[in-house]
């Protein structure tokens, strides 16, 4: 089963780093979790409404990741930025719990309004849950 039909609210294009230079940017397929966006799916579904990602998969060259220590979750394919206000952006929150997101940041002023929506296993290296606000 290709990415368009296992997760057809989800593109290619919308799905890989967008620094334009590794080979994610080149190549037109991200390297996502298979998990993670069955996942984010399944929040889609339920959501049943669109939700335009503004991030998703980052190489460790991606300028949002190169000045961290350690890459975040971004890297990893198991996180994704949702552009979202309002009180859609606390409907999604709260089916997005439900489902197990367990790592939620919020950012809901200015411009930049969107929910950072990621898992991490919990006593992993990333602290889960948890939740912060930009």
């Amino acid at each position: 089963m290709d990415q368009t039909t296992r997760w057809p609210n989800f593109s290619d294009l919308e799905l890989r780093c967008r620094c334009g230079q590794c080979p994610s940017a080149t190549r037109g397929k991200s390297p996502m979790d298979p998990d993670f966006m069955d996942r984010l799916q399944q929040l889609r579904t339920l959501y049943g409404k669109p939700m335009p990602l503004s991030s998703a998969y980052r190489c460790r060259n991606h300028p949002a990741e190169a000045g961290k220590a350690e890459p975040g979750e971004h890297c990893a394919g198991t996180a994704v930025d949702v552009r979202i206000r309002g009180a859609d952006a606390l409907e999604l929150l709260h089916l997005a719990l439900t489902l197990g997101f367990n790592r939620i940041g919020v950012s809901q002023k200015g411009t930049a309004r969107f929910l950072h929506l990621g898992v991490s296993p919990i006593g992993g290296r990333l602290p889960s849950p948890m939740i912060w606000s930009y």
